[in-house]
């Protein structure tokens, strides 16, 4: 009688295929866990058991380290680099707009030859606003929000200084026309450009808050898988201790020792960072946005405050019983008012509120000036109030930039505040996720040199 070759499957008459497929893995695997099975019923088997699970304790608790605090530093490095710089720029986009809209206004109030300090400002707001637009733009992915409001910035833009390049060519030559080509502009800024540029800063702002809350979510798993490792290697020198009555074995010490070092250091680290992130955007970034907030209200304040001049009560309110610039103008102020009240109480030290309260008490000087500027234009004396909008002795535009130098001096103040916080939180998680990965490999070849070591008394 012949019998088929070992380890081939025995076939059905008149088929190719094999009646029954030979459970070789099947085998294998079941092979492999009576050994380990049998290796457990003695000392030396599981002493290399519980010696492999530590080790590989120790190497899964580095490897987890190195993932989770290498997205946290990742997220802590958009903060400082990227999420709160677009951030910025996207409010000095609106800035530099709103106070091109400013200077034009201002501009065209002075008549036919503009002051050349005001021409030299509106060209380097434009110029600003067009490098920061190409910045962005090139720093933004194409598929977002933020990108599609840089394109439509971008196409406005010329738009723009077309009516208002309109608007000087008709004023230089007497003509009425050039009133109305500057209120075109000024509608088509307020109410498609700062708009837009708005949207941009909300947009990149709210990038920004989850860049640094992604940065400052607590490491839950790396803290106990890390909290697991050191009590497993805790329980083993207690269970080497109790066996053999020696107090340490030094592999495993090690082991423990590098363990334990990753443990703090990575509870320690991230509580620094988390401590310095959160504190750059409360006390950082929140007063900047207020700040940013309090100067645009200023610049738009003063644009409408000029725009009533050259107005001349041509626009009204809907229910048509209110000047509109002068309207909004009323309205900007409370704004301004509230926005620096509020960055007082947010500023956190001497330095940040000095430069605030000066702007509030520049704002009470604006309002007064505007005030009796207002009744003498409201008595017919058109030319005695333009000096007071606009003069070199006594006039609100000389309280605009007091506001205007004293908000941009708090402001600089808070971005050095917010740059040395989010610096210092991401400088808190540099080199943690590499020094846990090799702290980790050092800690498990030290568990196994440890049991490896006991394993040596057997022989």
């Amino acid at each position: 009688m012949t019998y088929p070759p070992s380890g081939t499957a025995l076939r059905e008459p008149g088929t190719d295929l094999p009646s029954a497929p030979v459970p070789a893995q099947r085998g294998g695997v079941r092979t492999a866990a009576e050994r380990l099975r049998a290796a457990a019923t003695t000392e030396p088997g599981r002493l290399q058991i519980m010696g492999a699970a530590l080790a590989l304790l120790v190497v899964v608790f580095g490897a987890v380290t190195f993932l989770e605090i290498s997205g946290r530093a990742s997220s802590a490095d958009d903060v400082v680099t990227r999420s709160q710089p677009l951030s910025a720029d996207a409010a000095s986009i609106y800035r530099s707009l709103a106070d091109a809209d400013t200077m034009a206004a201002s501009g065209f109030l002075a008549g036919a030859q503009e002051p050349p300090d005001v021409l030299a400002r509106y060209d380097a707001d434009i110029k600003e606003a067009s490098r920061l637009l190409v910045e962005a733009a090139a720093s933004t992915d194409a598929s977002t929000s933020s990108h599609r409001e840089i394109t439509t910035l971008s196409e406005l833009l010329p738009e723009y200084t077309g009516l208002v390049e309109r608007a000087r060519a008709n004023n230089r030559q007497g003509l009425p026309l050039g009133g109305a080509y500057l209120r075109y502009a000024n509608q088509k800024m307020t109410g498609e450009l700062l708009p837009a540029a708005e949207r941009l800063h909300a947009e990149e702002t709210g990038r920004l808050a989850t860049d640094s809350a992604d940065a400052r979510r607590f490491p839950f798993l790396s803290l106990g898988v890390g909290v697991v490792a050191l009590a497993a290697l805790v329980w083993m020198q207690r269970r080497n201790y109790r066996r053999t009555n020696r107090v340490f074995n030094h592999g495993l010490l090690a082991a423990t020792a590098a363990a334990t070092v990753v443990l703090l250091w990575l509870a320690v680290g991230h509580t620094m960072a988390r401590a310095d992130l959160r504190s750059a955007m409360v006390q950082g970034q929140e007063s900047l946005d207020v700040l940013n907030k309090a100067r645009i209200n200023s610049l738009k304040a003063r644009s409408n405050e000029n725009l009533t001049l050259v107005a001349r009560g041509a626009v009204l309110t809907p229910d048509g019983t209110r000047d509109q610039y002068e309207t909004d103008y009323s309205t900007g102020m409370k704004e301004l008012g509230a926005q620096l009240r509020s960055a007082k109480e947010l500023a956190d030290d001497s330095t940040g509120r000095e430069p605030v309260g000066d702007a509030m008490d520049s704002v009470s000087e604006w309002q007064e000036r505007h005030r009796k500027a207002r009744t003498t234009d409201d008595r017919g004396e058109y030319d005695s109030a333009l000096r007071q909008i606009i003069g070199p002795e006594n006039s609100t535009g000389q309280s605009f930039e007091r506001v205007d130098d004293a908000l941009e001096k708090a402001l600089a103040h808070e971005q050095d505040e917010f740059d040395a916080a989010a610096e210092d939180g991401r400088g808190a998680l540099g080199g943690l996720p590499i020094g846990a990965a090799v702290l980790a490999v050092l800690g498990a070849a030290a568990a196994v040199v440890g049991v490896n070591r006991r394993l040596s008394e057997y022989r």
